[in-house]
């Protein structure tokens, strides 16, 4: 048997043993853990209806054969049946692709503004609302952590958890290629003199940690409060509510002061800590990987320029897979489907190249 047919039959055999799993009523005394099963069970599941879909054109198109000699209407069938079975073939192929681990996992969003000032603060801000909308018409759920905004109305640095209301909303799988260095092109509302100026925020994407995934020795943080600032430096808390806590073994630092309660801060800390972990985590594993594993984690390397938006133009540019398209206002209202289609399609294109045919012996 085939490589791809074995790799398929353990497939098979995982998704009946999860399916199995959701049916027994104690699982889901753990919500965590049902959720996981959940998602794992909504990403198997379109594998399964493929193969098993595969299976009965094949098997129709054999009996099909059979009985042509007897009646010329079975010859037609078994024609048109073999016209699916390719399709079917390439379909299933794209599914058994490895893939991401974290691709069913929630997403912590940060923007950061870069060079430019205030204008890079304000594209910041630009960058938000586009994910805020991307969020929306995908029916997720979103939860600003931390917002550090500027006087005229940008954002210096924001953090939001995104997260799917189902198993099947997986948001790191759509989410993950954001990560990098976003340029904008424009005339900024600062500019007098109606010149285009170039500058840039940092968008950083990292699945969310669940408590499984990372294990934090409480001894290992060291925890700082303060209180909180707004725009321009000036307290806006009476109280030490804000809280910075330090990853002494890693000098991972995560600063959160968007609550009033020290508490609420210091839950959504851990939250973007256990993410940052998470990542670093596996970085140092991927590093160590083949060099076709590292070419994959490429595209989103945080330190890259992935894209430009150009105002002037009307303009989006996503450098990684040569995407140019002319509906920038519509991109930044949340149509940004289209160049992530792109961005997944180039991964599973190299992903595929040199694989057989799944599921046949």
């Amino acid at each position: 048997m085939a490589e791809g047919s074995s790799n398929l039959t353990q497939l098979l055999d995982e998704y009946a043993e999860t399916e199995k799993a959701l049916a027994d009523p104690a699982v889901h005394a753990d919500q965590a853990a049902a959720r996981r099963l959940g998602r794992r069970y909504a990403q198997l599941a379109p594998i399964v209806a493929t193969a098993r879909e595969l299976e009965a054109v094949r098997s129709d198109q054999a009996a099909a054969r059979e009985l042509a000699s007897e009646d010329a209407a079975f010859a037609a069938e078994a024609e048109e049946l073999a016209e699916r079975i390719p399709e079917l073939e390439s379909k299933l192929r794209e599914l058994l692709v490895p893939k991401d681990p974290n691709d069913p996992k929630d997403v912590i969003l940060e923007i950061k503004a870069g060079e430019g000032g205030d204008e890079s603060a304000l594209f910041a801000g630009d960058l938000l609302r586009m994910y805020l909308r991307y969020a929306e018409r995908q029916g997720w759920t979103t939860e600003v952590l931390d917002d550090e905004a500027t006087d005229l109305g940008g954002h210096k640095s924001v953090t939001v958890a995104v997260r799917g209301r189902t198993p099947e909303q997986a948001v790191w799988q759509r989410l993950k290629y954001e990560g990098g260095v976003h340029r904008v092109q424009r005339v900024p509302v600062t500019e007098s003199q109606g010149r285009i100026h170039t500058s840039a925020a940092g968008v950083l994407v990292l699945p969310e940690a669940e408590d499984v995934d990372i294990e934090i020795d409480p001894g290992d943080l060291r925890i700082d409060v303060y209180r909180s600032s707004g725009p321009g430096g000036q307290s806006v808390n009476t109280t030490d509510s804000a809280v910075r806590i330090t990853h002494i073994p890693t000098g991972t630092v995560v600063a959160m002061q968007n609550e009033k309660s020290q508490l609420q801060n210091r839950e959504a800390a851990l939250r973007v800590l256990r993410a940052r972990l998470l990542a670093h985590a596996q970085e140092q594993a991927a590093q160590a990987a083949s060099d076709a594993r590292r070419s994959q984690v490429r595209t989103v390397d945080r330190s890259e320029r992935v894209r430009t938006y150009n105002f002037a133009e009307n303009r989006i540019a996503d450098h990684r897979v040569n995407f140019k398209a002319y509906n920038l206002d519509q991109v930044l209202d949340g149509a940004l489907d289209d160049v992530i289609d792109a961005l997944t399609q180039a991964d599973t294109d190299a992903a595929l190249a040199g694989s057989g045919s799944p599921g046949s012996d």
